[in-house]
């Protein structure tokens, strides 16, 4: 039973417990490594090692909540599924076309590193990425590329180093998460997206050639 369990920690590790509760009801992805900018050195999260060791008391408790506790231990990311619908959080097109970009820096970028963890761009070359790919005419707004980041730092997608999200040479790591929001599976979907937006912004052009006084 889960309260024979949770009696059996002592009251620092209730604590803990309640703590990365609320930390994956709020952000539903949790990452083994943190990564350190200044030396590029890669630590051990503590919390995921707690979750990690107390894993089972974890599931039993959301399981009452309607959420799946999952873990990927080769990535380490441990992760919440399932639950209702008023739980999902729906992006908008911007996000979504920016999340899709990352997913394919990091594809690229794994590919050609043969690593399977992190990896680092910056929003410099986030937004080259996605004018050369022509999912957007011009550069997104700064507005837009903050709000956007900061929701996908939100769920543990990407980490910043100092500086404003929307700073050409702000770097940006990826996290392995990534792979868990856009699966293999959403990849046509991805490129379906993306396609679409080129097609739009070929439309527009047109038109524009046609009646440049529209």
């Amino acid at each position: 039973m889960f309260e024979e369990k949770f009696e059996k920690l002592n009251m620092t590790e209730q604590e803990t417990f309640r703590r990365l509760v609320n930390w994956l009801l709020a952000h539903t992805y949790l990452v083994e490594g943190s990564y350190r900018f200044e030396d590029s050195m890669k630590r051990t999260n503590p919390d995921y090692l707690f979750v990690e060791r107390n894993f089972e008391l974890f599931q039993d408790y959301l399981e009452y909540a309607g959420f799946r506790l999952e873990r990927d231990s080769h990535y380490g990311v441990i992760f919440l599924s399932g639950g209702y619908e008023q739980n999902r959080i729906r992006l908008d097109k911007a996000t979504t076309l920016i999340l899709y970009v990352l997913r394919l820096i990091y594809e690229e970028e794994r590919e050609k590193l043969s690593v399977s963890g992190d990896i680092i761009t910056t929003t410099g070359d986030l937004v080259h990425k996605m004018l050369s790919l022509n999912v957007v005419k011009k550069k997104p707004a700064n507005l837009t590329l903050r709000d956007s980041l900061r929701t996908l730092n939100r769920f543990q997608v990407i980490e910043k180093t100092e500086g404003p999200w929307e700073a050409a040479d702000t770097k940006l790591l990826i996290r392995p998460t990534i792979l868990f929001i856009v699966t293999n599976e959403r990849i046509s979907n991805m490129y379906q997206l993306i396609d679409d937006e080129r097609e739009e912004h070929d439309e527009e052009t047109e038109a524009d050639a046609v009646d440049p006084l529209a």
